[in-house]
C-alpha cells in the first residue's frame, strides 16, 4: 500500500495536537498530563464521529489513552477490546519507532512487533486491497519491514 492509498484509508492523529517543544538536551519533550488532557476533546470527537473498528496507538503516550500502561513486552503483540466515549473497538498497540529506543529492533521487541503488525493486517478493519497485506496474511513467516511503523504517527514523542 502506497502512502497516498494509506492516507486515503487510514485516519492518523497525535495525542497532543500542538508540538510540546524540545528538552534542554534537544530531544522532543513529552507532553505534560495537563497538555494531553487539554487535547483529549479531539480524541473524543474523532471517536464519536469516525466510530473506528480498530485503533493503533503508537508509543506509551498513545497506548495510555486506551489501556493501563504496562511493560511493552506485556502489551505489544496483543489485541485489546476497549470502550471509549460510548463506542467499542479494538486496539493493537505498537512501540514508538523513535531512534531513542532500540526496543522494537531487539528481542523480545522485534518478535512482538512482528506479531502486532500481523494482527493489524489480519484485522477485519484493515484495507484488503493491498498485495502486501494479502502476501503477509498468506505467508506469516515473511518478515515485516519495521519502516512500516513510521505510518500512523505524525508528531514525534519520546521513545516508548
Amino acid at each position: 500500500m502506497g502512502e497516498e492509498q494509506f492516507r486515503t484509508n487510514i485516519y492518523m492523529a497525535a495525542v497532543c495536537r500542538c508540538f510540546p517543544g524540545k528538552t534542554a538536551a534537544g530531544g522532543d519533550r513529552v507532553p505534560a498530563p495537563d497538555e494531553v488532557r487539554r487535547c483529549s476533546r479531539w480524541l473524543k470527537a474523532e471517536i464519536e464521529i469516525l466510530r473506528p473498528e480498530l485503533v493503533i496507538p503508537i508509543g506509551k503516550l498513545a497506548i495510555a489513552e486506551f489501556i493501563r500502561i504496562a511493560p511493552l513486552s506485556e502489551i505489544i503483540g496483543k489485541k485489546f477490546h476497549v470502550s471509549r466515549f460510548g463506542h467499542e473497538f479494538d486496539i493493537i498497540p505498537l512501540p514508538h519507532p523513535s531512534g531513542a529506543s532500540p526496543w522494537h529492533r531487539i528481542e523480545p521487541g522485534r518478535t512482538l512487533l512482528h506479531r502486532a503488525l500481523r494482527l493489524v493486517v489480519k484485522h477485519p478493519a484493515w484495507p484488503r486491497d493491498s498485495a502486501l497485506t494479502e502476501r503477509l496474511i498468506a505467508q506469516p513467516s515473511l518478515p515485516f519491514d519495521t519502516k512500516l511503523l513510521s505510518y500512523g504517527h505524525e508528531q514525534s514523542e519520546n521513545a516508548a
